[in-house]
């Protein structure tokens, strides 16, 4: 499989992409080439390279670790069959599954992050605001949806901040990173309490209905 994605050209990948990714991956690529002329200075491109979720390495100069955002944890087997491609074609092999449930892929050559970015994007998945001051994935229970002892399958409600802050003016320029976490079970097996917005669900009784809600936590320090 990641012999067939080689022979494919960049350009191939981003001509199937939605218009909004594809003019960001356009212009991150362009932003790589100016990198490489000099054009730019080392600081300028770490500013944009970490809001498309993209960290050096220390002590290395040309690769760098790419974090990849999995919104409540979830993925599909194309999605994982995809980083196993891109893992063997670009790192070396190995793909690390972080506490946020995020994919991080390591070792990767600078100049083949913006190729990396679209071979992912064309399975939906994203590297934008996986780091740097911004809204970060936001994640949830890892048995929402299945759990026995749920009050309600939080899934939905998740995905829909995920939704309404990616590429949100108003979370581009956060004095930091903030976390938000969902939880659907009767133990918190998100930590929601040690996020900057902890959701947990809730049924109140009124007037004889079951009306759906959270419980909110605020202020936790793991973000901002």
């Amino acid at each position: 499989m990641a012999e067939n994605l080689a022979q494919r050209r960049l350009e191939e990948f981003l001509q199937e992409l939605p218009r909004a990714t594809r003019e960001e991956l356009e212009a991150f690529k362009k932003v790589v080439e100016q990198y490489f002329l000099g054009e730019i200075t080392p600081d300028e491109f770490k500013a944009k390279r970490l809001h498309l979720g993209t960290y050096g390495i220390r002590a290395v100069k040309d690769v760098h670790m790419m974090r990849f955002k999995l919104p409540q944890g979830r993925l599909t087997a194309e999605q994982l069959e995809r980083f196993a491609d891109v893992a063997e074609a670009y790192s070396k092999g190995i793909g690390h599954l972080t506490t946020r449930q995020d994919m991080q892929l390591y070792w990767i050559p600078v100049k083949e992050t913006p190729r990396v970015m679209a071979e992912l994007a064309a399975v939906g998945v994203t590297t934008r605001e996986a780091c740097g001051n911004s809204v970060r994935n936001v994640t949830a229970c890892h048995l929402a949806g299945v759990s026995p002892i749920e009050v309600f399958d939080v899934t939905q409600h998740a995905q829909a901040v995920t939704d309404h802050f990616l590429r949100n003016p108003v979370s581009q320029k956060l004095p930091r990173k903030f976390k938000i976490a969902f939880e659907g079970c009767s133990v918190d097996h998100a930590k929601t309490a040690i996020h900057d917005i902890g959701a947990v669900a809730a049924i109140r009784e009124e007037t004889g209905r079951r009306i759906l809600g959270f419980r909110l936590y605020v202020g936790g320090g793991l973000g901002a």
